[in-house]
Formats: structure tokens, C-alpha cells, sequence
């Protein structure tokens, strides 16, 4: 086996990021402690800098290149991070159209990364993301049933197939993991989240931090 301990240089998995961490079943995805936290606003990323409030949150919900510097050197960006309210967990693409396997692959990348945000002392928030019902099987595994997680519509709703696979996923979702509270990032029509609401789930809706700006400059 390598040792990674001794060189770190040779840990391109990124292995440190699950050190310590309890692994589900099936996967071996890390755990994550339940959290009950409810933002109600988000920068993205590479935004964040210029954020003032310091009651705001970081999301990831954006063009993967824009954050693969995170997780090859995440320890550079943790103070970063922690300079505001919370971080909503990478959105490390999870499309349809990819092989599973890389599906997979970005599943445990967000799991990865969250652990290790949770264990440097950064107040989290699970994003949940999935593809077809072939996801199912490891889409929802490493996250507590109950508590606080997070979704984005962005881009995921606006062709007919797609939005139909959002919906199946969400609903799927939510009787596996049975959320308190989910926060839900960008557009949040009725037709999808309607009926959760109307069962007393609790919904909260963060806009788009481009429509926010819009509105601020009109």
C-alpha cells in the first residue's frame, strides 16, 4: 500500500479529507453529522470575497472548473471558508449523460469534502444531488435522516425531461433521508415542491444570487 502518511505528494485521492470517519455500508462514503442550520442567503463561491454579511453562506452551485481548486488543495481554502456563515457542500456534477461510475465519483467527492469540512469546524450543509433512478442506490447514503440539506433547481428544471428527473429525485429523496428542512437554491415552483410543503416539510427558498443582483442595480 502507498504510504501517504509518509508522502503526502502520492495522495491524489485526497484520502486525509475521510480521516477518522465513519463509512456507510455499501459505499463507504463518509457520515456526516445531522444539521439543523437554515441560511437565507448564498453567494457563490467565487463570489464569496467580496461578501459582507458574514450571515451569508458559500454554495458551489456553478461550473465545476471553478472549484476544482478546492478539492486539490482544500487546506489552502479553509480559513476562506469560514469567514461566513456556512458552506452549502460542493455540487460536484452529477449529470445523466455521465458514465455512473463518475456519478459515483462526485457523490463521494461531495461526501469527501463535507466530512472534512465538518471536522475543521465549519458549519455545513449536505447538497443533495442525483441523475436517473440508477443514482438512487448511493445518491442519499453518508446523510443523517432528518435535519437540514440542500438542493438547486439551476439549471435542472428548464427542459421537460430534465425537470421530470428532478422531481423523481426530490420525492425519492425525501422518503429516504425524511428531512426537517430543505433549502432549496434558485427557482422553486409548486409543481415540484408544492405538495412537501403542503405535508408540513419545511422549504427554504434562497434566490438566485444573480436575480438578487439584478434586482439591486434596477
Amino acid at each position: 500500500m502507498l504510504d501517504f502518511e509518509k508522502n503526502p505528494k502520492l495522495d491524489v485521492f485526497k484520502s486525509d479529507l475521510t480521516k477518522g470517519a465513519f463509512f456507510s455500508p455499501k459505499y463507504e462514503f463518509p457520515i456526516l453529522k445531522q444539521v439543523h442550520f437554515k441560511p437565507q442567503k448564498a453567494v457563490p463561491f467565487h463570489e464569496a470575497l467580496n461578501e459582507k454579511n458574514k450571515n451569508t453562506w458559500i454554495h458551489f452551485y456553478i461550473d465545476d472548473y471553478r472549484f476544482e481548486s478546492v478539492w486539490n488543495n482544500p487546506a489552502q481554502y479553509l480559513m476562506f471558508l469560514k469567514r461566513l456563515g456556512g458552506v452549502i457542500t460542493p455540487d460536484y456534477s452529477v449529470c445523466r449523460d455521465f458514465p455512473l461510475v463518475m456519478q459515483m465519483w462526485n457523490t463521494y467527492r461531495n461526501r469527501a469534502f463535507a466530512y472534512w469540512l465538518q471536522n475543521n469546524g465549519v458549519n455545513i450543509i449536505p447538497n443533495i444531488s442525483w441523475g436517473d433512478e440508477r443514482t438512487y442506490d448511493f445518491a442519499f447514503e453518508g446523510i443523517a435522516q432528518g435535519g437540514t440539506v440542500a438542493v438547486s433547481t439551476n439549471g435542472c428544471i428548464k427542459d421537460p425531461v430534465d425537470r421530470y428527473y428532478f422531481k423523481q429525485g426530490l420525492d425519492k429523496m425525501i422518503r429516504v433521508l425524511k428531512p426537517e428542512t430543505i433549502i432549496c437554491y434558485s427557482q422553486c415552483p409548486d409543481d415540484i415542491f408544492g405538495e412537501h410543503r403542503e405535508a408540513g416539510l419545511e422549504i427554504i427558498h434562497i434566490e438566485n444570487h444573480w436575480e438578487t443582483v439584478k434586482k439591486a442595480v434596477r
